[in-house]
């Protein structure tokens, strides 16, 4: 009788045994993959500037530009439908973050390839060949870099622009903006004398506004790419990226893209 009691406890802790081991083994769980969630939520959550053109801006309220074109691209091979987007407003100083703490999929924001910033997320093939350059005024007697030593000049927080021109001119004193509407508002009121950014950003300016002027020489090589998070679940949707901008290239659409937001 005594040894048939134990048999059954044994049979029992057996049993609790396996059932926890099979629990916590990892290879019984499926691993979420981003790509599926994305298609059972029924929608893109794609980063995006909005005061950024003609790559990310509001027109009547909706974000229209060329990372806007390429996001829906994506969305039209994932989901079937290039408006399956959800837009959500970032900065150079908050994207890496938003991106990281999940409240987008990936960011399409002007966003340069970077050593440093690869350590915290994934980058895609690069979509875009931007030179960092310098925007004056019309009437300024700033004709290259050196004139800008010891003077005021704005950059936007979280932007690579800060960091470049610190190298190239260690003298020059850098004035931080959260966008390029305030960096453009204080060039105009003479508060700093020149803002550094992308050439295809202060382009713009320059088209619209025959007050202000770019200089001719650019002092970097920057490459646009999409952001997305460094993990596990990512790696299919860092992938189908990947494979969307080489179709893009190969198809065409990123030349048609380029002469329709006159990037060329």
């Amino acid at each position: 009788m005594k040894e048939k009691f134990w048999i059954i406890v044994i049979s029992i802790v057996l049993v609790i045994v396996y059932a926890v081991d099979y629990k916590l083994d990892k290879a019984n769980y499926k691993e979420e993959d981003l790509i599926k969630t994305i298609k059972s939520r029924g929608y893109l959550i794609v980063g995006v500037k909005t005061d950024t053109r003609p790559f990310g801006y509001l027109e009547n309220g909706k974000n229209v530009g060329f990372d806007i074109d390429i996001a829906k691209y994506i969305a039209k091979d994932i989901l079937h439908n290039p408006n399956k987007i959800k837009f959500v407003q970032v900065t150079p100083s908050n994207r890496l973050y938003l991106l990281n703490v999940q409240d987008v999929d990936m960011v399409i924001a002007t966003m340069t390839i970077t050593p440093e910033r690869r350590n915290i997320i994934s980058f895609s093939k690069p979509y875009f060949v931007a030179g960092q350059a310098v925007l004056v005024s019309s009437r300024s007697n700033i004709k290259s870099l050196a004139d800008l030593d010891n003077k005021n000049v704005g950059v936007l927080y979280g932007s690579t622009a800060e960091k470049n021109i610190r190298l190239i001119i260690p003298s020059v004193n850098i004035i931080g903006y959260k966008t390029y509407h305030d960096a453009y508002s204080a060039l105009k009121a003479g508060k700093i004398v020149a803002i550094t950014s992308d050439d295809t950003i202060l382009r713009h300016y320059a088209l619209s506004d025959s007050s202000v002027k770019l200089l001719p020489k650019r002092y970097t090589r920057e490459l646009y790419a999409i952001g997305i998070r460094k993990n596990q679940e990512s790696k299919g949707l860092l992938k189908v990226v990947n494979m969307n901008i080489t179709n893009m290239v190969n198809d065409g659409t990123l030349t048609k893209l380029k002469r329709k937001w006159k990037l060329n």
